[in-house]
């Protein structure tokens, strides 16, 4: 039988959306604000936290690191103006739309977001495609919340419980993520996963990883929602 209350945690890039190269900007622009000096250092960024990708960056430079809310806020004003890029680049992924709309739909069903994005550059991604109507931002989990990403999944639960005056659990709360990192928060942070091979990890690694559930992608929404929904 189904729970009564369900939350889904859904990550972003690359499970929901594409939003091209201009979305990697971002983080030099923030590292030149904070630094003073160019950034043009690659830097690993699939399922991490932003704060964790320009923590990295900066301490290639030496010195001491600023605080956290200077890194985030340095990122807040990297994020301005991206709209206009990401309207014209970005684009939802096959059935991501029909499967968002079609757990709305749903009773007790919540859906937010658990992304490695700060608050303010998840709601310019998903609103440049659209999907912003579906999710509930209050009740997510960000990547200037923690730098490590299982941590983010209990505060995506209580933030979630606090609004719905219920508890979210592991036998309630289901994250849908693309990669091993998506995968590897659910199991440390208290969710049941089902991975989307939709990113840069193939189904039977996410399997192998340890994802409850594993789906190609998106567009068999019937099965979205037995997975979500079991």
């Amino acid at each position: 039988m189904r729970p009564a209350a369900i939350l889904v945690l859904w990550d972003i890039d690359h499970t929901l959306l594409r939003m091209g190269p201009r979305a990697y900007d971002v983080y030099p622009k923030a590292v030149e604000a904070l630094t003073g000096q160019p950034c043009r250092d690659p830097v690993e960024t699939e399922g991490r936290t932003e704060l964790a990708i320009m923590r990295e960056l900066l301490a290639r430079g030496g010195g001491e690191l600023p605080p956290d809310e200077r890194i985030c806020a340095a990122l807040i004003a990297a994020v301005a103006g991206q709209g206009e890029h990401y309207r014209r680049d970005g684009r939802a992924l096959p059935g991501a739309p029909e499967a968002l709309a079609a757990l709305a739909r749903e009773p007790g069903v919540l859906q937010t977001v658990l992304t490695g994005n700060i608050r303010a550059h998840a709601e310019v991604k998903l609103g440049a495609v659209g999907l912003d109507r579906f999710i509930d931002f209050d009740a997510g989990a960000f990547g200037c919340d923690h730098v490590d990403r299982p941590r983010l999944v209990p505060i995506a639960q209580t933030r979630a419980g606090q609004r719905e005056k219920t508890t979210y659990d592991h036998a309630n709360t289901v994250l849908v993520g693309d990669t091993r990192r998506d995968v590897q928060a659910g199991l440390d942070g208290g969710a049941r996963v089902l991975g989307v091979a939709t990113g840069p990890v193939a189904a039977g690694d996410l399997r192998a990883a340890g994802a409850h559930d594993v789906l190609d992608d998106l567009t068999d929404t019937q099965a979205v929602l037995r997975a979500v929904l079991r």
